[in-house]
């Protein structure tokens, strides 16, 4: 303490007896002494004492000492000392944390530390000089800038982040210091990219082409690979913030065959699973699934995503996640990622969903991994989060996959041949018919997406047959969830499981809709529910689900259930219900709070398991059909003729589902060609502004490379005229003259070096600018031919629709002209048929009409 005492009345000088400074008179004198003293000596004292004093006086040397600190970072460059002390004071004052020395002073606000981040900031040419500090290999001075460039992106992140995109060279100077030799440095740089990368695209798409994976690469695999410590973890944390929701950065990714160099990563050795992980070793393999998830995220762009499913089969990558997934000793974290990482790769993706229904489980018998995986989902006593991981992967595998939901419908059906072993469909039976509430949701979804978009298994379906007793007549598997669903004792959970499943069997399939409807009580059961009166946001879901039901019964009938056909339905619901009121139950549905989260992506992820309700598939089915209900059965109600798809003759119905299909598919393509051509012309306006920047320095160089060459020259001629000169022989002209040739010489290599750089970068920016304009190019036509393509396939489908309008005008005149005859023929005593008073309207003023007639 005196030591302290006496260093800084050297340098503020001494005292008059009996008064002491106070601490904003000694900021003031040591500022003055910074900004006045003639001698670097002084004004590194001065700033050393500063620095002793910016924690217990931060507001005092913030509010005087900024401008002072600013000028000695720009006048005294060439001393690393003081400039270290400088940026520390200044790390010092806009730091977010309190320190322990300033706990006592009044003056202090809980976000001080901003607040001088933000005067800081204000002038973007205070960010680019501690930017510039970067270039300085001494360890205080890199150090330093560092540490305050850290706690600046902790307090404004956004204005900093703008600040160094605009900055020549920043993001590249950050990215020098990955190679710095000395850890810490390296580590420290380590947190700062992770901070500047966070939720900016243009700066992760930089700092990607300044080949930062592969420089992560090395890094990680210095540290010890995926069994590395902490370093290893904040290297994956950035190379996820270069690629998450980045498809350019992803393309990169996949294509620098970085994927084959990750794939190596998952391997666990055979005596690790024996001892277990680490719990390092745990966090580095849980960001690696998140690196890879980000790669294949259903969010993704379909190209992006089936290069990479198709890169991570042929480099082994699946096959490690499958090997962890059937491995002992993994924590349950592990395992419940892998499983979600699992289904990713193999959605959507044939040959990478073949691969995994190949693999076997180490069991004794083998048996396949996939019915090891919903042995899981059906038990009860399984984690949570691992049982909805299971039938996430599940789906995936089914997704966009016949030949998977036809072998789970085929193990359904009643066969001849003996079956040993235990089949899917008789674990989804099961866990669909337990008294578990869980239980019955994932099997009943499981089974929803075995017929997503496929007819044909919805008939199939209908075929399976199930023995309730010992001795009882079996019964269908439709029949048997309908009466389920009417038990008194069915649980919340399971009536929204069941009526999911019914509604997605039922959608689009006319056999299902008769086979449901010809079950005694459904209807009754439907209507009971709509009807019901309950107040409670979970009894208002049961109602919405059944007014969809019942739609769907109204808008895929065949009308071959005699007292059941859509006009006898419609006037159920009118005279029961009401259609005012059987529009707002079934509004109830997408007004649920559990609908929006469900409807947002295709994994579960849930709080607790009373949030499992609805499922992302039967949201979508949901939201395309609700519409098309409502409309249907208010023409019911309004008395007109109601003209839709269902209506018209079979064909028909059938060429305008096609066009439906055929404009949606091309709806979606076209928006996904729009949202490409969006991002390529994003990312060349980003490669032109680096051109220029390129360009520009190119230029400045070419400038100083002329300019040092005359130097250069001149120094020469004067070394020349010296030793003609007869006074060549003084010993320290000629030796002056000498080292500034060298220095010189060393300077203008120097210089040619950084030139011919900027010339390669500036080369590499060009092709990659006419690469892109390219493929905006081809954008565009793809664009333009599916604009054109869809606006023929909208001609036809409303050629289509007006021959139909034509169809029933001819219809209803053929009518009247029959009424007309009927009665001339009574009118002249002729007698007329009873049969013929069929086509007589009703008295609600709908209109039925046989073609066959």
């Amino acid at each position: 303490m005196n030591f302290l005492k006496s260093g800084l009345q050297t340098v503020l000088g001494s005292q008059e007896p009996g008064t002491l400074p106070t601490g904003a008179e000694t900021v003031e004198r040591l500022v003055e002494r910074v900004s006045s003293s003639t001698l670097l000596e002084d004004r590194r004292d001065a700033c050393r004492a500063l620095r002793a004093l910016s924690k217990k006086y931060r507001v005092e040397v913030g509010v005087q000492g900024f401008p002072a600190l600013l000028q000695v970072m720009e006048m005294d460059r060439a001393d690393p000392e003081i400039i270290g002390y400088c940026l520390d004071t200044l790390c010092h004052v806009t730091s977010r944390e309190p320190f322990e020395e300033e706990a006592d002073n009044p003056n202090i606000t809980v976000n001080i530390g901003e607040q001088f981040t933000e005067i800081f900031i204000k002038s973007s040419e205070n960010v680019t000089l501690v930017l510039s500090c970067l270039e300085e290999y001494d360890f205080r001075v890199r150090w330093s800038a560092i540490k305050l460039l850290t706690g600046l992106l902790a307090n404004k992140p956004k204005e900093i982040q703008e600040i160094v995109l605009v900055s020549p060279m920043g993001v590249s100077k950050l990215m020098d210091l990955l190679i710095d030799s000395r850890e810490v440095i390296r580590n420290d740089a380590l947190l700062l990219l992770i901070q500047l990368t966070k939720g900016n695209a243009n700066i992760q798409k930089i700092v990607a082409f300044e080949n930062a994976f592969d420089r992560l690469f090395d890094v990680i695999k210095e540290e010890g690979s995926s069994d590395g410590g902490i370093v290893v973890e904040d290297c994956l944390l950035l190379m996820l913030n270069l690629l998450k929701n980045n498809p350019s950065n992803q393309q990169f990714f996949k294509e620098g065959s970085y994927i084959q160099r990750l794939a190596p990563m998952f391997v666990i050795p055979p005596e690790q699973e024996e001892i277990g992980m680490t719990p390092q070793k745990i966090s580095n393999l849980l960001r690696m699934l998140q690196i890879v998830r980000a790669l294949v995220s259903p969010s993704n762009s379909q190209q992006v995503v089936s290069s990479c499913q198709k890169a991570m089969r042929s480099s082994g990558l699946l096959e490690g996640l499958c090997n962890i997934i059937m491995g002992s000793g993994v924590s349950p974290d592990i395992l419940t990622e892998t499983i979600n990482t699992v289904a990713e790769v193999i959605r959507g993706d044939v040959n990478n969903q073949e691969y995994f229904n190949s693999v076997m489980a180490p069991s004794n018998p083998p048996r396949p991994a996939l019915i090891v995986l919903l042995m899981s989902m059906v038990n009860e006593k399984q984690p949570l989060p691992l049982r909805c991981a299971v039938l996430y992967c599940f789906q995936s595998f089914l997704y966009k996959n016949e030949s998977g939901q036809n072998a789970l419908v085929q193990t359904l059906l009643p066969s001849t041949a003996q079956i040993s072993s235990l089949t899917s469909g008789q674990l989804l039976c099961g866990g669909l018919f337990s008294t578990d509430p869980l239980s019955n949701w994932f099997s009943a979804v499981s089974l929803a997406h075995a017929l997503l978009e496929n007819p044909t298994q919805k008939e199939q379906l209908l075929r399976v047959l199930l023995a309730t007793s010992v001795g009882s007549t079996p019964v269908s598997l439709l029949q048997q969830c309908t009466q389920l669903l009417q038990q008194a004792n069915c649980k919340f959970q399971s009536k929204v499981a069941l009526l999911m499943l019914l509604a997605v069997w039922l959608s689009h399939c006319q056999l299902a809709v008769k086979t449901f409807l010809s079950s005694p009580g459904s209807v009754a059961y439907l209507i009971a529910q709509i009807a019901a009166n309950e107040h409670d946001d979970n009894e208002y879901l049961i109602q919405g689900l059944c007014a969809f039901l019942m739609g769907i019964c109204i808008q895929f009938n065949d009308n071959s259930v005699q007292g059941s056909k859509r006009e006898d339905l419609c006037q159920l619901l009118i005279k029961r219900i009401g259609l005012e009121t059987f529009s707002a139950k079934l509004g109830e549905v997408s007004k649920h709070e559990n609908y929006s989260r469900s409807a947002k992506q295709p994994q579960i992820r849930i709080r607790s398991s009373t949030d499992l309700l609805l499922d992302y598939e039967f949201c979508k089915l949901f939201k395309a059909l609700e519409s098309v209900i409502t409309i249907t059965v208010n023409g019911f109600g309004s008395g007109a003729d109601n003209i839709n798809e269902l209506t018209l003759s079979q064909e028909a119905s059938g060429l305008v589902g096609q066009y439906k299909d055929i404009i949606r598919d091309q709806d979606s393509r076209l928006q996904k060609l729009q949202e490409q051509m969006k991002n390529f012309e994003a990312e060349n306006v980003q490669l032109k502004v680096q051109l220029e920047q390129a360009h520009n320095t190119n230029a400045q160089l070419s400038d100083q490379n002329i300019l040092l060459k005359a130097q250069l020259q001149a120094a020469s001629d004067l070394q020349k005229s010296q030793q003609q000169s007869p006074f060549h022989l003084l010993p320290t002209q000629g030796e002056n003259v000498n080292q500034q040739v060298e220095a010189l010489e060393s300077k203008l290599a120097a210089v040619t070096i950084q030139q011919q750089d900027q010339q390669s970068r500036a080369s590499y920016f060009e092709a990659e600018n006419r690469r892109l304009l390219g493929e905006l190019e081809q954008l565009r036509q793809r664009v333009t031919e599916a604009e054109k393509s869809a606006e023929e396939g909208k001609s036809d489908l409303e050629k289509l629709q007006k021959d139909q309008e034509d169809l029933m005008e001819l219809l209803t005149d053929q009518e009247n002209k029959m009424r007309s005859y009927r009665q001339t023929l009574k009118n002249l005593g002729h007698k007329v048929d009873d049969d013929s008073e069929e086509d007589e309207p009703d008295t609600d003023g709908n209109k039925n009409v046989d073609l066959l007639q």
